[in-house]
């Protein structure tokens, strides 16, 4: 082979390799100006590759690409569709999650997944300051905003204190106004832990994100005025989708 055919071989291999990231900033382009809104499905990979006149491997890199920079999610059976919104969760001493969406100027809220009753184990009676295997309540809940979910949660509360506390949660969609009928008029957060983790698929599901993208772990205990601990709750927040911002003057 001579080099003038090595040459060209490069040039059009180049320019192959090319074809994918300019479809990447068309697409890129289009989410920018509005042309595909937050949530709104794109075509499929073969509509695409009909526009673009690219065959679906190169489509398929090129959103693959902009999968791993945030800018699309692909829900498997469903298609692939742009991020929804990402909003700043602000912890506090009196984190409340309606606060939070109300400041961002987003609708949603908490909804009651499920509960059910359990024994402390050695940590969450530490967390708790109650005697392992003493009764508490778990209950998993997803904090959601504009019909995606931002975090799921595992929250966990003494018992008999409060017993039937997540029916209220259920009817009421508010921990704060459910700690209230508990007799809990105020509380505080104690402790604030934010780590990285990695999504099991159930979680993925549930938070509709690829199991392969990191998600934020945030543990943490709530106390009444009095300093009891009235609750601990993890919550794995989307990673794309949620930013937490900590402020320790408040």
């Amino acid at each position: 082979m001579t080099l003038t055919n090595i040459s060209s071989i490069k040039t059009v291999t180049s320019e192959k390799e090319s074809f994918w990231e300019r479809i990447a900033a068309e697409l890129t382009a289009a989410i920018s100006n509005g042309t595909y809104q937050p949530g709104q499905r794109l075509p499929t990979e073969h509509s695409l590759a009909t526009q673009f006149g690219v065959n679906r491997h190169t489509i398929r890199r090129s959103l693959s690409n902009l999968c791993s920079q945030g800018l699309l999610r692909v829900n498997q059976g469903s298609g692939t569709y742009v991020e929804d919104f990402a909003v700043d969760l602000l912890l506090t001493k009196r984190t409340r999650l309606h606060q939070n969406l109300e400041q961002a100027g987003l609708k949603g809220g908490l909804q009651m997944m499920k509960s059910h009753a359990m024994v402390a184990n050695a940590d969450l009676a530490q967390k708790l300051k109650v005697p392992v295997r003493s009764r508490l309540l778990l209950m998993q809940t997803s904090g959601e905003a504009m019909n995606s979910p931002l975090g799921i949660s595992e929250r966990y509360f003494p018992l008999p204190r409060f017993a039937g506390i997540d029916t209220i949660v259920l009817q009421t969609g508010s921990i704060t106004t459910a700690f209230k009928a508990c007799g809990v008029a105020d509380y505080t957060r104690l402790t604030s832990r934010i780590t990285a983790d990695m999504p099991n698929a159930e979680l993925a599901g549930l938070l509709k994100q690829p199991a392969t993208r990191p998600v934020l772990l945030v543990e943490s205990v709530n106390v009444d005025m009095q300093g009891v601990p009235i609750e601990f709750a993890k919550t794995w927040f989307a990673g794309d989708r949620v930013s937490l911002t900590v402020n320790t003057h408040e």
